[in-house]
């Protein structure tokens, strides 16, 4: 009975973005148009998804975008650059909503480094230009992390996502010798990462266990997003927390489960910038979004792991591997589904991320 009892009163599914209800509590009055496209610009991935972007509101359709330093990952990301690439992914769906609603962006760079608080200026201006994106891609995007396919992807599909840009997008297809390079260092660098202490920790920081805590956050990974589903799920939401995390177990859990998702895809992207500077890595980021909006309606998964990048003592040797000289900033496992699940990643409610 005092089984059945609890097993009644515990958490019995995962927490997901469709079950979050709309903050009322508003700071500020925005028009309609300005709160649609803040919610799905809020839509772009991030580490951990931290989420780590704020909107400084200047007027109505002029803002600026801000880095918001509470969210920053230093274990994993001590110099910002993913942080920066996120607020790029950020500012592509804000763009491509604006255009939606029959706006046209006028962008312009504050930031000098990726530690600036203000990044990027935009005022929304409305046009005659009868562009419209369908904003429908941004809500459906979503990571896959399970279940890709190790066939090759069509020549056309490929073509549509390097998008004629190959040297900045580069396919590695599981037939190339660099593509089982990716899959060992990867495994390595997870391995590295996942007895790193300080990285251990920050990643416990930011797996919202239960749904009340994920409720209250509206932020980092649940099990839902981790796609720990079933009996599994269950025991994670009612019984894990932070110093499971730390334990041996979950670490080598982690890193089974990462050598069982790279023994099957059909293969890497990379997307390359020519240096580091705030303007390339912003434009990065909004590459990788454009990227990775067309992939759900051809059934193509996409899977972000960045640890390579992460850990210096498996970067340093990348580029010369896989014979590409420009600095990689991201690296996405790929493939075929055949079943493309729901998007379940929380998000912030707008009003949590306007600063007037």
């Amino acid at each position: 009975m005092a089984g059945a009892t609890f097993y009644a009163l515990s958490e019995k599914s995962n927490l997901v973005r469709a079950d979050l209800h709309p903050d009322i509590k508003t700071i500020l009055q925005l028009l309609p148009e300005e709160r649609e496209i803040i919610y799905l610009a809020s839509l772009a991935p991030s580490g951990h998804n931290t989420q780590p972007w704020l909107i400084k509101y200047i007027e109505p359709l002029h803002w600026v975008i801000c880095n918001d330093k509470s969210k920053w990952l230093p274990a994993v990301d001590p110099s910002q650059r993913e942080t920066i690439l996120s607020i790029g992914a950020f500012i592509q769906n804000l763009e491509y909503a604006a255009n939606n609603l029959g706006y046209v962006c006028q962008f312009s760079l504050i930031a000098n480094t990726n530690q600036d608080e203000k990044v990027m200026e935009v005022k929304m201006i409305r046009s005659g230009d009868q562009f419209r994106y369908n904003t429908n891609n941004i809500v459906q995007r979503r990571t896959v992390r399970s279940n890709l396919l190790s066939g090759a992807l069509k020549t056309e599909d490929i073509r549509l996502l390097v998008d004629n840009e190959p040297d900045l997008i580069h396919f590695i297809p599981c037939t190339a010798k660099a593509y089982r390079y990716l899959n060992e260092q990867t495994i390595e660098a997870n391995k590295v990462q996942s007895y790193r202490n300080a990285a251990q920790k920050e990643l416990a920081d930011w797996i919202r266990f239960s749904n009340k805590d994920a409720e209250k956050y509206r932020d980092g990974l649940t099990p839902g997003s981790m796609e720990i589903e079933g009996i599994s799920g269950w025991v994670v939401r009612n019984f894990y927390g932070k110093s499971n995390v730390m334990g041996k177990s979950f670490r080598n859990q982690n890193i089974d489960q990462v050598e069982k998702q790279v023994a099957s895809s059909a293969g890497w992207f990379l997307i390359t910038s020519k240096d580091a500077s705030v303007t390339n890595l912003i434009e990065t980021g909004r590459r990788m979004q454009r990227l990775f909006l067309k992939v759900r309606d051809k059934n193509i998964a996409i899977h972000p792991m960045t640890q390579i990048l992460e850990e210096p003592s498996i970067h340093q040797g990348l580029n010369a591997s896989i014979g590409i000289n420009d600095p990689v900033q991201f690296l996405l496992r790929t493939g075929y589904v055949k079943d493309y699940p729901e998007p379940v990643s929380l998000r912030r409610p707008v009003d949590w991320l306007i600063r007037p």
